[in-house]
């Protein structure tokens, strides 16, 4: 923290740092322990009516009560992973969605609107990349006349985190007392360990869909628009481990080449045949198809809560790069998926 040449804690921020990352010390929370002080690290996403409100890594907002800091300085931009491929917010963003693409979109400025029959919240949101052009509020406006026409509740898809990420918007939303429904990790790393991790034995890949794949997917509502969605993206391949005869598949998953990134979705196993190898098989086999059309980075998204997969990616050589999140306006309803 901040100490003053004469060995006193001070604070040194103000609200012109809101949109920076700050650490700050503040008194305890009565009755919470014996820790007399609180340290907390993150971007100042705002700083209203004696409350300041700080957005960490992984989108968790904290506020503090103005009275009670004792010291506060602004620091240094997260250092960037030393592990995996390097990459912006951006960049993953634009991979991302171009890999889940929808069935319809517009443009709102540097935003883009995106809807897709309400098949999951990644096609059927608002990816706010830049300038809408408008104010905030004329812009979520706008957000809301849109998707109103469509049948569809309003989500906006932000995300923290990562250098160039979104708290300041995640907070300001909030404000506006839009929802936070679900979080979500995006993970990256390097391709080829993914390939070398199994043989990808038994394991189909085809460049369609198939009614025996579809068995397996776990998404409620696949129709029409969700096949698009589905076969939507740059280079995109099929995974399928064949059950017996009769029954659905044994496992599946979903790979889009897109450049430099393959991106995997959609990596489900027969409940009776988990803890088997078999979704490392489905990733293993997808890597090395994705290597031989020159990728070499893989990213995935998976939701906070599933520690399963989030265990199954580590093992795999893929780490947390920013956390994503969809909001959504309280006055209608949801989507499912994510």
């Amino acid at each position: 923290m901040e100490i003053s040449a004469h060995g006193r804690l001070t604070v040194r921020i103000t609200a012109a740092d809101v949109g920076k990352r700050v650490s700050i010390r503040r008194l305890g929370e009565p009755g919470t322990g014996p820790e007399k002080f609180t340290d907390t690290v993150g971007v100042l996403t705002s700083w209203d009516d004696g409350v300041l409100m700080i957005t960490s890594r992984d989108g968790r907002s904290v506020r503090i009560a103005e009275s009670a800091l004792v010291a506060g300085k602004v620091i240094p931009a997260a250092p960037a992973r030393r592990r995996g491929p390097a990459a912006t917010y951006a960049e993953l963003a634009r991979v991302a969605a171009r890999a889940w693409r929808p069935v319809e979109s517009e443009r709102l400025g540097e935003w883009e609107l995106r809807a897709a029959g309400g098949f999951t919240r990644r096609a059927n949101s608002v990816l706010p990349l830049g300038d809408p052009g408008l104010g905030l509020d004329a812009a979520l406006e706008a957000v809301r006349r849109w998707y109103g026409e469509r049948g569809l509740p309003a989500y906006v898809q932000t995300a923290t985190g990562a250098e160039g990420t979104q708290e300041v918007l995640c907070a300001e939303l909030e404000r506006r007392g839009w929802v936070r429904e679900v979080s979500s990790g995006l993970w990256t790393g390097a391709l080829a360990p993914v390939a070398d991790t199994a043989e990808g034995a038994g394991v189909v890949l085809s460049r369609e869909v198939d009614e025996a794949w579809l068995a397996r997917y776990r998404r409620e509502g696949v129709g029409e628009v969700a096949l698009r969605v589905l076969a939507g993206g740059p280079s995109v391949w099929f995974a399928t481990v064949p059950g017996a005869a009769g029954e659905a598949p044994a496992a599946i998953g979903r790979c889009v080449v897109d450049g430099r990134w393959a991106g995997f979705a959609a990596v489900e196993v027969d409940p009776a045949r988990r803890r088997r190898g078999l979704a490392t098989e489905v990733m293993a086999a997808l890597a090395r198809r994705a290597l031989d059309e020159g990728a070499s980075a893989a990213w995935l998204q998976v939701e906070t809560a599933n520690e399963g997969a989030r265990g199954l990616y580590a093992r795999l050589g893929l780490a947390p790069h920013h956390a994503y999140h969809h909001y959504r306006r309280p006055d209608t309803g949801g989507t499912g998926g994510s």
